[in-house]
């Protein structure tokens, strides 16, 4: 099967809300009728069929674009060839090469562990984000030479009438001709919590964003309720969806390269790919801080190991000879952390593991360690710091009073949470602290019965309403949980009612019901408002019930209720009820009003069997208004100390929603992102007039311009997905490193710009494919115990870093100083062999440093600003306690040598003691031995003494008892450290390993030197940190436990 040719815009030339080929105005701009005409089709009859394979060829097919899948080759490659592998091949070609075939067959060993436990890793990771493909439905209502007919989406072409339905998926994005209560699910692409009522008629500035588009239906979103009728104007790669797939296959560049291809000169023509592949091939320019580090790190080691072998070849004249190559070998290994790769590697694979148990999946290892950097999380608000369910938050009374719920996270239970009553209303309480705004705890069902005004209004909530709610019954698979169907809003005015005993299943349905259904006006974009006449068989009387926008729903009223109490509705009254309206909208409620009235005369059904029902003006006149009911996404109940514990942790937090900005800013104000408006108006005016922002405003700004502000906002309502791709790129600027959180199609984008993409587990499949991290409870809470896991894993890389580097210093200093030591032939005598600077880093090392990777956090983690990005695990202090524990070693190791060969064995150093065991070279073997025991020993300890980087290894406040406790805290650790210590006694004493294989022999009195040797180097240690501890205290007049970070 030949694949089908996908058409794709120019990056950065295609611009959103335009149509494959522009029209003069995106059509938001134009009326359906201009955008027919310039699409050259026809409303009447739709696209001749004869025209669709000339528009198919010419603008593609309504698909998206496919990227590659996994290259497995090419991850294997990038296994290869980096710095630190290419030293180790080389050792191994050298080995080789001379015939050592141990250190070779050791080395070639070790090479293929790392080369395929990171090929594996890699592998898993790299998951091609394909999930977008599968959004559309396969087929759609198309009408074509006066024809309605189902054909393939992918065969939709711009200037195609489509018609809509209930429950369908749009297969493009349409300019709406007619629409008949339309309403689009876009909570996916913009982010908006409810659906979206679509009016065809009006038309919108061009600049629009895509959330406010009332006029456009887009390719993906669900249509939830009536139908319509539109041309389509975008297919493919041209829809809104099209542009976030395009975001998520692009990092920019190829705008960037789009617009200064012409401006560039031959030498950047020819360099800038060049050295692109190479920053990206050696790591330099691509991965986490740490990676980059790390990278640049073993480019430095590599130069540096070759620039050691120069210099041992050099000291021996360049002498060609086997013994003189295997010192060059030894000397480049010693260079290399060879355990670094594997330790991190397990590290993070554990962290992985530790994260699961805290509701976090990692789809990406390297971002664990990246967590502990992180200075700014984004957010979009809908199904991440909201529950992205609607809920009753107010409802307010005449002369009754107003009544607030306290929010849960099970919205839809009547049952969960509290209601409160103050018996003022809410423009009276706008002043007040939120406690003594909230009033009285109250009981619902003791409420309800003693007022009957509260039951009036219940009986229109419940009553004008299409939802159900009901609970699962004991027999089912569920049971006990709340099922509810209907509109959100519906649902939660439904779900308020509950609260108070009164279900309209109930009140309407069964034997001992007491209202009978008679008929219902839905609601309608125009009117606004949507009506229910039901019949109240006890009274034999006819009621309507009605609820709507609040403007409109006054129309119809001509009484209200104060109590039980009925007035006739002035001119002041309908005021206050305004400003008790824009007092809930301004906490980011949804206001509707209530309204009701017995009608004169009896209805029935019969008279609305017919084709032609009575004018719905009949009935919506002359209404008692009974109140006020305010609605909204509520916050996750752990939203609010989650954020407070970021702000603690040195994070700051941006909410970017495709919300309205009231709404955005209620929340925002609710989970503590933004101050209160009192102290919102204590602050610079360069700040607070920036702190909260709409899409329009921030997208109308230049870069230059967003970089002056003082403070980029921390709440950005109406967002399009590339505002927050923007508010990324703003904060990358300024040094930041950004967290992503997010559930939507529309957050996909960001979520891979982003440093760190956190998904929500409930969320689109594309969001997840796009993330590095996903919340499997989607609680904002658990993003504070990622970045608690991610700043413990950051400090314990720090420390086994710290473990082999100042190793690796030890090896070489001790191997360059011991040059000077040349036998009978001139030839320099090393003091470690290969095969035991081997052992020591991947047996002795791999293992305390992946016991050091388990260590515990520290209690104050979340306390402390995050990781310096500019130093990141490589701070000053960790630099300085890296040379100076290494020359500590080396001195020590040196020193055993000389001791054992000078003090008792008048310097001699035997002949081709390199190359194998022979009775004059019995001195040299031994003292091998006593430098290879001694500094196993000290590289045990010193993974003990780096638990903490200042605070003495022997500090026992508490007793002996808890000092001891706190070792064994860390069994692995522990474990590690007793294990290995008895692993030197069989590679010292069993024939041929230790001639052999490890070139040293067994040792009698040279173990006094040992134990003297690893006493003084724990004495120094000790003395270090006590210098540390003098110097940081004179610093800053104290010091803190743990790990620096830097600030």
């Amino acid at each position: 099967m030949v694949k089908r040719k996908t058409y794709a815009p120019v990056p950065g030339q295609h611009i959103s809300g335009q149509a494959n080929k522009p029209l003069s105005q995106p059509p938001h701009s134009l009326t359906s009728q201009q955008v027919l005409d310039e699409l050259c089709s026809n409303s009447a009859t739709g696209l001749r069929p004869e025209e669709v394979p000339q528009r198919l060829e010419q603008m593609g097919p309504n698909e998206l674009e496919q990227k590659a899948g996994v290259q497995p080759v090419k991850i294997f490659v990038e296994q290869i060839f980096n710095a630190m592998t290419l030293v180790l091949l080389m050792a191994l070609a050298a080995s080789f090469g001379i015939q050592a075939w141990i250190p070779g067959g050791i080395l070639a060993g070790i090479i293929i562990l790392n080369i395929f436990i990171g090929f594996f890793q890699s592998l898993q990771a790299e998951k091609t984000i394909d999930s977008l493909r599968t959004l559309g439905t396969p087929t759609c209502n198309v009408f074509r030479g006066g024809e309605t007919m189902t054909i393939q989406t992918a065969e939709i072409v711009p200037g195609d009438i489509v018609d809509l339905a209930t429950g369908d998926s749009v297969p493009a994005d349409i300019r709406l001709i007619e629409a008949v209560n339309l309403e689009a699910d876009e909570a996916l692409l913009t982010g908006e919590s409810v659906p979206i009522l679509k009016i065809p008629k009006l038309t919108f500035d061009a600049k629009t964003g895509p959330g406010d588009r009332l006029n456009v239906v887009f390719s993906s979103s669900i249509i939830t309720k009536g139908r319509g009728r539109g041309i389509v104007f975008a297919t493919g790669m041209f829809t809104e969806i099209g542009l976030i797939a395009s975001a998520l296959s692009s990092s920019g560049n190829e705008v960037k390269e789009h617009r200064t291809r012409d401006k560039r000169t031959l030498i950047h023509v020819v360099w800038d790919p060049v050295g692109s592949w190479l920053g990206e091939f050696l790591g330099l320019t691509v991965g986490t801080p740490l990676q980059k580090k790390l990278s640049q790190l073993f480019l430095s080691l590599f130069c540096f190991a070759i620039v050691c072998a120069i210099i041992v070849m050099g000291a021996n004249e360049f002498n060609p000879s086997k013994d003189v190559i295997i010192y060059a070998i030894t000397t480049a290994i010693g260079t290399i952390p060879v355990s670094l790769l594997l330790v991190l590697t397990l590290t993070m694979a554990a962290g992985t593991k530790k994260m699961l148990e805290r509701h976090v999946i990692v789809r990406n290892l390297s971002s664990l360690e990246a967590l502990g950097g992180v200075t700014n999380i984004c957010s979009d608000k809908t199904g991440t710091i909201t529950q992205g369910r609607m809920v009753t938050r107010k409802a307010w009374i005449p002369g009754c009073g107003t009544y607030s719920v306290e929010t849960t996270s099970d919205v839809y239970n009547p049952t969960a949470g509290q209601v409160f009553f103050h018996a003022s209303q809410p423009i009276d309480l706008a002043g007040l602290n939120a406690e003594k705004k909230q009033g009285a705890l109250i009981s619902p069902l003791e409420e309800v019965a003693s007022k009957f005004s509260l039951q009036r209004y219940l009986n229109i909530a419940s009553l004008a309403n299409l939802a159900s709610v009901e609970q699962s019954d004991s027999n089912s698979t569920d049971s006990g949980d709340w099922k509810v169907k209907g509109a959100p809003t519906d649902i939660a005015i439904e779900v308020f009612a509950g609260r108070f005993g009164l279900n309209r299943l109930e009140l309407s349905q069964g034997q001992k019901a007491q209202w009978k259904h008679v008929a219902e006006y839905p609601f309608d974009s125009d009117v606004k408002k949507m009506t229910v006449i039901f019949h109240h068989v006890e009274s034999n009387e006819t009621h309507i019930f009605t609820k709507g926008a609040v403007e409109r729903v006054l129309e119809s009223c001509k009484f209200i209720t104060f109590g039980n109490e009925t007035h006739p509705l002035t001119s002041k009254t309908s005021r206050d009820i305004h400003l008790n309206m824009e007092t809930l909208a301004s906490q980011g409620l949804r206001v509707l009003a209530l309204a009701h009235r017995v009608n004169g005369s009896i209805v029935h059904e019969s008279e609305f069997a017919g084709n032609v029902v009575p004018d719905r003006q009949k009935f919506e006149q002359d209404l008692v208004f009974y109140g006020l009911i305010g609605i909204y996404d509520p916050p996750r109940p752990e939203s609010l100390p989650s954020v407070r514990a970021c702000h603690g942790a040195g994070i700051v937090i941006h909410m970017l929603t495709g919300d309205h900005p009231q709404t955005a800013q209620a929340i925002a104000v609710d989970v503590g992102i933004l101050p209160s408006p009192e102290k919102l108006q204590s602050l610079p005016a360069d700040v607070s007039g920036t702190i909260m922002m709409t899409a329009h405003e921030f997208d109308a700004l230049t870069d230059e311009q967003i970089d002056g502000l003082t403070q980029l906002p921390l709440v950005v309502a109406r967002c399009a997905p590339s505002t927050k791709v923007r508010m990324i790129d703003a904060l990358h600027r300024r040094g930041r490193y950004v967290a992503m959180t997010g559930d939507g199609v529309n957050d996909s984008p960001s979520l891979k710009r982003a440093d760190i993409g956190i998904a929500m587990g409930t969320g689109s499949d594309v969001a997840k494919e796009s993330s590095d991290i996903i919340l499997t409870d989607d609680n904002f809470a658990s993003i504070l115990s990622a970045i608690e896991e991610g700043r413990r894993i950051f400090d314990n890389i720090q420390k086994f870093i710290q473990h082999v580097l100042a190793a690796n210093i030890g090896f070489v200093v001790t191997l360059l100083a011991g040059l000077a030591f040349k036998d009978e032939n001139g030839v320099s005598v090393y003091q470690l062999t290969p095969v035991e600077i081997i052992w020591m880093l991947m047996g002795t090392g791999a293992f305390c440093e992946t016991g050091l990777g388990f260590e515990k956090a520290v209690a104050d983690i979340l306390n402390r600003p995050p990781q310096n990005l500019k130093y990141g695990v490589f701070t000053p202090e960790f630099l300085v306690d890296m040379v100076v524990y290494g020359i500590i070693m080396a001195a020590c190791v040196l020193g055993s040598f000389t001791v054992v060969i000078f003090g008792f064995n008048d310097g001699n150093l035997g002949s081709n003691c390199n190359n194998k065991y022979s009775e004059a070279c019995d001195p040299v073997f031994r003292a091998r031995a006593t430098c290879f025991t001694t500094m196993t020993w000290i590289f045990l300890l010193f993974a003990w003494g780096l638990i903490d980087f200042r605070r003495s290894l022997f500090y026992m406040p508490k007793g002996f008892k808890l000092w001891a406790s706190h070792l064994w805290g860390n069994q692995f650790l522990f474990w590690a450290v007793f294990g290995v210590f008895f692993t030197v006694f069989p590679v010292l004493y069993i024939p041929k390993l230790n001639h052999v294989v490890f070139q040293h022999t067994g040792i009698g009195w040279e173990w006094a030197v040992v134990f003297i040797d690893v006493g003084v180097f724990m004495s120094l240690s000790e003395a270090w940190k006590w210098i540390k501890r003098i110097y940081f205290r004179r610093q800053s007049g104290r010091w803190r436990e743990g790990p620096t970070v830097e600030v």
